[in-house]
């Protein structure tokens, strides 16, 4: 029964990593259609009414707790993290927005140092330099072309998810009460009233309400958000954190992958080989994620 339920989660990871690494390609379609803000606005606002809606079909608590920690997040996750990436697919291609938005854990890894007292330690430099190496690499700061800006505007969203993780980490240590559904939905919703206020103020032609962009509006927000939330919350209830998170990783493959095969966008050798180290430095912190949690689990197992 236990290696059935370790099967199914990693067949939900997968599916998980599936959907998540082709929501690079919808969103990059989606911004064809209409503003990127005008996009992000639909996204996140539709997406919490329907984390709303699940959260009253399973009668879990509505009540807005934490107010100004829910505003940070909403600010970090939302406005940050969703916004800056889909403006940055604007100008920039789907594979290399994804493979730096997804630079979080290492930015996580930096950051714990100065806000949670986590140093930096042994192998961990190893994922620091290789991820930055791998950063200059896809710049190629001597050769920048015209998606300067949107790597910039892709790279500062994954610092922002960052950010924000250490943030929520921060409140769980404090408030480990608080339902994990609840303090999804609420950020997601008062993150996306700023984003809304921007698409209304911002001049930018009238959507464009074809049938692509209404596939990529119930991508995005049946499949991107509340599937993909239900896999993940499976999958980390039957594995370890740092095996989920490593696992993953394949989304920003994927989304190489696919933007390379739908949209043409073929990555040059220095981009493959800089996307090549920041992988490596993603799965090193991974590694070392893995085997911290299992020398605590041993040490308590002993006690």
């Amino acid at each position: 029964m236990q290696n059935k339920s370790i099967i199914k989660a990693f067949a939900a990871l997968f599916i998980l990593t599936l959907i998540w690494g082709y929501n690079w390609v919808v969103m990059k379609l989606a911004v064809q259609y209409a503003s990127p803000f005008q996009f992000a606005a639909l996204r996140t606002f539709l997406g919490a009414l329907m984390l709303f809606l699940v959260l009253v079909t399973t009668k879990r608590p509505l009540a807005l707790k934490e107010f100004p920690t829910m505003l940070l997040l909403g600010i970090l996750q939302t406005c940050g993290f969703t916004g800056l990436l889909i403006w940055a697919l604007v100008e920039g291609g789907a594979g290399k927005t994804a493979v730096l938005s997804y630079t979080m854990p290492f930015w996580v890894m930096l950051f714990a140092w100065p806000m949670l007292g986590e140093k930096v330690q042994g192998w961990q430099w190893l994922a620091v330099a290789f991820a930055l190496f791998g950063i200059v690499l896809i710049f190629d700061p001597l050769h920048i072309k015209g998606d300067g800006v949107s790597m910039l505007m892709a790279l500062s969203s994954g610092i922002s998810w960052a950010i924000s993780a250490i943030v929520s980490k921060k409140l769980h240590k404090r408030r480990p009460e608080l339902d994990l559904l609840n303090i999804t939905a609420w950020p997601t919703l008062l993150g996306s009233i700023p984003i809304i206020i921007v698409a209304l103020i911002l001049p930018a032609p009238p959507i464009v309400w074809s049938n692509t962009f209404y596939l990529t509006i119930i991508y995005s927000i049946f499949l991107s958000g509340s599937l993909a939330w239900v896999l993940w919350t499976y999958a980390l209830q039957r594995l370890p954190a740092g095996v989920a998170s490593m696992a993953s990783m394949l989304a920003p493959v994927i989304g190489v992958g696919a933007a390379w095969v739908q949209l043409g966008e073929r990555p040059s050798h220095i981009e493959l080989i800089g996307m090549l180290l920041i992988a490596l430095a993603l799965v090193t912190i991974s590694a070392v994620t893995i085997k911290k949690h299992a020398e605590v689990g041993v040490a308590q197992g002993q006690e």
